[in-house]
């Protein structure tokens, strides 16, 4: 019914703290006091990867809600919220389905942000290595 606005929600906040964390990105590297690191990532564009998923995850869920006439073109645009009963029972899916989506697709998200971080620190003769095999 509505578990997609759950990610919708998670998503705006992670392209607020994303656009935040470019912002310091760019200070830091305008006023040169970020310290010299090795190859790292940066954490807005992990960030990124974060909105990227979850927006796509909602769009998708949104079709799908638009596609079995859940949502409508009209006011209240959701159609659960017709009756108090099913107000009801879309706040629990929200609750259940909805919370359960955005922590899988956050817990997705970090594991890609290890795997990329470990790939990034791997010295450079051992890719080069790995790729003449």
């Amino acid at each position: 019914m509505a578990c997609f606005i759950v990610p919708a929600a998670e998503a705006v906040v992670a392209s607020v703290i994303e656009k935040a964390e470019e912002k310091k990105e760019l200070n830091l590297a305008e006023h040169g006091t970020a310290e010299a690191e090795e190859a790292k990532i940066p954490m807005s564009r992990k960030l990124k990867w974060l909105t990227y998923m979850l927006w796509g995850g909602v769009v998708l869920l949104l079709f799908e809600h638009i596609w079995h006439g859940e949502v409508a073109p009209y006011f209240p645009f959701l159609t659960a919220m017709s009756s108090p009963a099913d107000t009801a029972e879309m706040l629990r899916e929200m609750a259940t389905v909805g919370v359960c989506m955005a922590l899988l697709v956050t817990a997705v998200w970090a594991i890609v942000c290890v795997a990329a971080d470990a790939i990034v620190k791997r010295p450079a003769a051992e890719t080069v290595a790995d790729t003449a095999k």
